[in-house]
């Protein structure tokens, strides 16, 4: 097996000690920090560079070019070097260094745009860049590129339906370039129109890394989202996510800032029900955020 084969097919944990009525409201999650690069983004990001190179579009002369929030950046970074490809990444100012140096450390140009402009500046930025030189990158543009939205259909999702033990009645979720949101959610809702699909988003910016605050007005709405496919949103702070985050390492599991953003809103989605089976995602591990206030105390 080599990189790309280690790539998904990641474990359901069972996380019914955080449910209000356990007997009734159940509660599951993909451990997707399982991924070589740490992270759920390890997912599309094999996805779309393996359909670039198939296609063409993805030559031994081109750099990879995106922008990201990190975790991307990371997948990027890994298996562009896996395949031997140069990797140039616009990304905010606020990102972890341990991201940065884990983009760094596979060999990856770094640019960094303000922090207080959010993930936008970054995205505009990269468009910015690819305009001038479009001859020399490959803009992988993974808010507008379908095969994000394809591989958490045919893999993400199915996967979740193929290890659940019970019928799905909630999938909650939030956008980030909304292709684990889009893809999952048309899966399961294809296989069972009655699953609801909850979506997180944080309350402002600079909030919850990854996560998008949609609705705020000049947001980017990233091509690959599907709106329609949210049934309901739960807002959530970052001091929400900051405590889910230390809640679940006190059990053992050590997770990133928007795992605990999604097991917060699954708590505000179950003390609601009186019997269900909420499903989510734990997009990445805690390690990649030692430096930023999410662990101090």
């Amino acid at each position: 097996m080599d990189l790309l084969g280690l790539i998904g097919n990641t474990p359901l944990i069972d996380l019914g000690f955080l449910s209000p009525r356990p007997d009734h409201v159940q509660l599951f999650a993909k451990a997707e920090w399982l991924n070589p690069g740490g992270s759920l983004k390890d997912r599309p990001v094999k996805s779309m560079l393996t359909q670039a190179i198939d296609s063409g579009l993805l030559t031994p002369d081109k750099t990879i070019l995106d922008s990201s929030s990190g975790n991307a950046g990371i997948s990027y970074a890994m298996i562009g070097a896996a395949f031997g490809y140069k990797v140039t990444i616009v990304i905010p100012g606020n990102a972890s260094e341990e991201r940065k140096m884990r983009m760094r450390a596979h060999g990856a140009t770094l640019i960094e745009t303000d922090p207080l402009e959010g993930y936008d500046q970054a995205l505009r930025h990269v468009r910015a860049l690819y305009a001038k030189e479009p001859a020399n990158y490959f803009f992988c543009d993974q808010y507008s590129n379908q095969s994000n939205v394809l591989a958490h259909y045919h893999h993400t999702g199915a996967e979740l339906l193929s290890q659940m033990p019970k019928p799905i009645s909630h999938f909650v979720c939030g956008v980030g370039t909304g292709g684990s949101l889009t893809g999952i959610a048309r899966r399961l809702k294809e296989n069972n129109s009655h699953i609801k699909i909850i979506g997180v988003r944080p309350q402002v910016w600079p909030g919850i890394e990854g996560l998008k605050p949609l609705g705020s007005g000049d947001d980017i709405v990233p091509a690959i989202y599907d709106s329609s496919l949210v049934d309901h949103w739960i807002d959530v702070s970052s001091d929400e996510a900051k405590m889910m985050c230390q809640t679940l390492a006190e059990h053992g599991y050590f997770v990133g800032q928007s795992s605990g953003a999604y097991l917060a809103a699954c708590q505000t989605l179950m003390a609601s029900l009186s019997h269900g089976v909420v499903t989510t995602l734990l997009c990445d591990g805690g390690e990649r955020y030692f430096s930023t206030r999410l662990w101090q105390s």
